[in-house]
């Protein structure tokens, strides 16, 4: 199973980081709690696993052999079985959610910019690009590999509460 950094317990699932770290789901701030250009903790998964792999594809549904089968992916041109890309923009997006608040998103955009592979190591970060006066809250997030590349880019909006 894939390891995040070190800020989680071994006791909770491969990628939910330790209860009260920004990857978990906690108290939300309030709107006039939140700047832009803030950032928040970045969540680190240690490496992304075939087991991971396996086990989105089940529970997705996307059994394309691509995502599992050494031989199939390898005669496609790839250097092993790729991840569902979902699995990073899940990821990414739960770590967002987890900061603002599942109930307060109002849009989510997500771009897949490269394919993970078994043993990469994927760092979730993100900023507050704009606060408007309408309670809305915008995000510019990233799923980086450990060498800077980019695998997924996502936008969100959030409606945060005032006090």
């Amino acid at each position: 199973m894939s390891r995040v950094s070190a800020r989680r317990s071994r006791s909770h699932a491969p990628w939910s980081p330790a209860p009260g770290s920004l990857g978990a789901p906690g108290e939300v701030p309030a709107w006039e709690e939140v700047r832009p250009g803030g950032e928040p903790p970045p969540l680190v998964l240690e490496a992304v696993t075939r087991t991971d792999h396996v086990r989105y594809q089940g529970a997705s549904g996307d059994m394309n052999p691509i995502h599992h089968d050494e031989p199939f992916a390898t005669a496609s041109g790839y250097p092993a079985p790729l991840t569902v890309g979902m699995f990073q923009a899940g990821v990414l997006t739960t770590w967002a959610t987890n900061w603002l608040g599942p109930a307060h998103v109002r849009r989510t955009r997500i771009r897949w910019k490269a394919p993970v592979f078994p043993g990469d190591a994927l760092t979730m970060s993100g900023r507050v690009v704009e606060k408007r006066d309408d309670g809305d809250v915008d995000l510019e997030l990233a799923c980086t590999k450990a060498d800077g590349t980019v695998c997924v880019q996502a936008w969100m909006t959030f409606r945060l509460p005032r006090r």
